[in-house]
């Protein structure tokens, strides 16, 4: 039997789609056919092919091929064909330079016609050809357009200054285009033309003006007096973008004397009024920053501005409330008193979005005072039983927060109690960690709290923070708990299923507090609880553990003062965010910063950037050339053209001896330590510390007995160790980073001798390779330093350790981001990486 045809089995091309490079080559075929073409109906034709061409190149099929044709087919005067035609040209001219001067016979050309339309589009996709060695054809077409009688082509002359400025700085400054552009600014009729004329100024200028005196002065001309007053008085003829643009230089003015500010304003009272919200911003903006001076007047502006922002968040869409609400959150936190009046504007609607009805809690919490903290209370506690569990739980923290800043707290603290008796794991989870944070800082209410504390069982608490903070209560109010040794007993059987090593040190502490309220009861659950800890492979805990066995062992009555001292009330809570950051935020109102709640900077600068822009930064990091025998042998750098990745030596060299010795090992429990205390044999230097009473050996064989410790204590787990010689080339690194979540993160302060030894990045490239940390890729210039570095388990060849180290040695402040195979050894690593760090800089 004969095969079937291969054309019958294959599906039919997709309509959108090309069969293969038979159509291309027909598509090819007919623009030629048309290109000379003269005959009706030519240009419907030329359409029906030009559309398919630009349906296949959105795409992404490649049809460049057809550049030559696309190019012929464009003399006519249809501006549907010219469009389609210059947005083809745009597309393919930036990477194939060689196709791009096919067109410039034509571009140049359609500069000349008659219909404006078309020397308009015909400039903007010269223009937009991006080609570097096509500069010299640029200059003339934008210098006719720039005096072109029709204001559309001026329009887009203004903005093609711009773009050949970025082509070729030095083409666009030697041609006078600046200048040219300030006089169309300030004597050009089309406030479009002025807009752009502006627009592409204040980019020349800011670029020029770190090289150049004379354009600095020119960029503070853009601030002159005339120059603002002149586009001030003009703004009501512009349309929403450029009168933001006209509202941002203003805001930067500097006016010489108060009446100025006054005029300003008066200028602009009616833009609060506007319907668009980005002026209404704006121009808020230009209030703020005009009268931070003037205490009166700028408290009357936040007076004045309330009723535009309020009606901006209940008329727009939830992006835009949203928006708004950003600002306005700002404005509470800087002057909270004002706004609290209008507390019932920030309650939520059940219709609005998630992120809106956050915002609005924290608005809510930043108000409140003792004139209306029943009425906003009231309200968040009705949310406590919202569908959406983020709002419930965030409403819940509002209460708290409230609670923590008011001083007549009756009210607040009986609600809080009552979110215990609604029999919701995450209502009780939350409740009990604000229930913790109130004891500490009212522990005046601490009998009507652990009353009902105490009714709630542990296994309906599985939340960390909640079981932590469930577990301090027990142990610090372990004498007002009658259950409180039984309950931590329990917990300690369980042990080896509770997976936070948070709940475990609290466990640990609450514990030792006990056993000195309630020893009889207590004494075997500590023992339980510090043989646990010994054998956990936590470090944290297994050192806590061990702490609390030695402080015993030394001496009971000093192990109770350290473990309860006198409790003093907190008063004020840490603020999560600096006034510094928040200042900043500030001066740059009506921008993205007051969205995500931080200064441009840190979303900007690469120094800031996530870790899901990894692959564009390695290609932007390098390591500069250092002498061979200054470097350490286990990695050789190598800068290739792609990516200057640092690629990974195969060769073997000697061992560096001090690798090994100055890792860092952790403390471990030494079982001949019990032995001897066991036996009643004294070592041979006991240490002792003036004023406090001597190590006694009997004392600590009492404390084994009592607590039934012995010989049978767990060794402490095996530290830590890495590879000295670790691999791993580039590839797998930004692969493996892409695909590991962030196991730890981590933020310390670099020591002295560090930062000053932190002249350049290979001087702790080499530091870092003496502690088997090795780098796969580093840059930045002081005071920021950017590096990647990986660490290979000695025993576990698979396992790596990916870290993202960022460096200020102007603040010494040292952000890490630990991204491991094995996740629960992440903090052994961070220790080891710590430590390492530390000592960079020691002789």
């Amino acid at each position: 039997m004969a095969p079937p045809n291969l054309s019958q089995r294959a599906p039919s091309p997709s309509p959108s789609q090309p069969s293969g490079k038979s159509e291309i080559s027909d598509l090819k075929m007919q623009l030629r056919q048309l290109a000379g073409s003269r005959a009706l109906g030519t240009d419907d034709s030329k359409r029906d092919l030009f559309k398919k061409v630009i349906s296949y190149m959105t795409i992404g099929i490649d049809v460049s091929s057809l550049f030559s044709e696309m190019v012929m087919c464009s003399a006519t005067s249809d501006i549907v064909l010219k469009k389609m035609c210059y947005l083809y040209v745009g597309n393919y001219a930036k990477g194939n330079p060689d196709l791009a001067l096919l067109t410039i016979n034509f571009l140049q050309k359609d500069c000349r016609d008659e219909d404006p339309m078309i020397r308009g589009l015909a400039l903007r996709s010269l223009c937009s050809l991006r080609v570097a060695n096509l500069v010299e054809y640029l200059v003339g077409p934008l210098g006719l357009g720039l005096k072109d009688g029709n204001a559309y082509v001026r329009t887009v002359a203004a903005m093609g200054v711009l773009k050949l400025y970025h082509i070729s700085a030095s083409a666009c400054i030697d041609a006078e285009f600046p200048s040219m552009l300030k006089r169309l600014m300030l004597n050009d009729p089309d406030p479009q033309v002025v807009a752009n004329c502006l627009s592409s100024l204040q980019d020349i200028w800011s670029l020029e003006a770190s090289t150049s005196e004379e354009a600095a002065r020119e960029r503070e001309a853009l601030l002159s007096k005339p120059i603002v007053y002149h586009i001030l008085n003009r703004i009501k003829d512009f349309n929403e973008w450029a009168q933001c643009l006209i509202l941002d230089l203003a805001s930067n003015y500097i006016p010489s004397e108060s009446d100025e500010i006054f005029d300003i304003m008066n200028l602009l009272e009616d833009r609060l009024q506007h319907a668009n919200g980005a002026v209404v911003l704006a121009t808020i903006k230009v209030f703020l920053h005009l009268t931070l001076s003037m205490t009166d007047v700028h408290q009357q502006v936040y007076e004045r501005i309330k009723a535009p922002l309020l009606t901006l968040v209940s008329a727009g869409s939830p992006e835009q409330s949203y928006a708004v609400l950003s600002h306005l959150h700002l404005l509470v936190m800087r002057a909270p008193m004002l706004f609290s009046s209008d507390y019932k504007h920030f309650y939520c609607q059940y219709s609005e979005p998630s992120y809106v009805k956050k915002l609005k809690l924290e608005m809510l919490t930043a108000i409140a005072n003792e004139s209306n903290t029943y009425e906003i209370v009231t309200e968040l506690c009705e949310y406590a039983a919202n569908v959406d569990v983020s709002i419930a739980r965030e409403s819940i923290r509002a209460v708290g927060k409230i609670a923590l800043q008011q001083y007549d707290v009756n009210a607040i603290v009986d609600r809080l109690l009552q979110f215990l008796e609604m029999e919701k794991d995450y209502v009780t989870a939350e409740t009990l960690v604000l229930v913790k944070d109130l004891l500490r800082k009212y522990p005046q209410w601490s009998h009507d709290c652990i009353a009902v504390v105490g009714n709630i069982s542990s296994k309906n608490v599985q939340e960390p923070k909640a079981k932590s903070a469930l577990i301090w209560m027990l142990g610090e109010y372990s004498q007002d708990m009658a259950d409180a040794p039984y309950i931590l007993e329990n917990l300690i059987e369980n042990w080896d299923d509770e997976h936070s090593s948070e709940v475990r040190l609290h466990l640990l502490t609450a514990v030792m507090k006990c056993f000195f309220k309630r020893p009889p009861e207590t004494h075997k659950a500590l023992g339980a609880a510090l043989a646990a800890g010994l054998a956990d492979s936590h470090q944290d805990v297994h050192d806590r553990a061990l702490f609390y066995y030695r402080l015993l062992q030394y001496d009971t009555s000093t192990a109770d003062r350290v473990v309860n001292p006198p409790k003093q009330a907190v008063s004020v809570f840490a603020d999560t965010q600096s006034s510094e950051i928040k200042d900043r935020i500030f001066d740059e109102f009506n921008s993205l910063s007051v969205i995500y709640q931080k200064p441009s900077y840190m979303f900007i600068d690469k120094e800031h950037r996530g870790p899901g822009d990894l692959s564009e930064e390695l290609g932007n990091l390098s390591v500069g050339s250092e002498p061979v025998d200054n470097t350490l042998p286990t990695q050789r750098y190598e800068a290739n053209d792609n990516d200057l990745l640092l690629s990974t030596s195969e060769k073997e060299e000697s061992r560096v001896q001090a690798s090994d010795s100055s890792a860092y090992s952790a403390p471990e429990y030494d079982s001949s330590s019990l032995s001897l205390v066991s036996t009643g044999i004294q070592s041979e230097a006991p240490l002792s510390v003036p004023g406090l009473p001597a190590y006694n050996p009997q004392a600590s064989t009492d404390i084994d007995d009592l607590l039934g410790l012995g010989l049978s204590i767990t060794p402490a787990p095996p530290p830590l160790k890495l590879h000295p010689k670790a691999v791993l080339d580039p590839g797998t690194f930004q692969r493996k980073w892409g695909q590991l979540g962030i196991s730890l993160s981590q933020e310390f302060s670099m020591e002295p001798r560090g930062v000053a030894a932190l002249t350049t990045p290979q001087a702790l490239l080499r530091h870092m390779q003496g502690q088997s940390v090795q780098c796969i890729a580093s840059g930045g210039q002081p005071p920021n330093f950017k590096f990647f570095f990986f660490a290979q388990k000695a025993d576990e060849p698979s396992s790596f350790f990916l870290v993202e180290c960022l460096i200020n040695s102007s603040s010494a402040k040292v952000q890490v981001k630990i991204k491991a195979d094995d996740g629960g050894a992440s903090d052994a690593f961070w220790t080891l990486f710590k430590s390492a760090l530390s000592k960079f800089g020691l002789p």
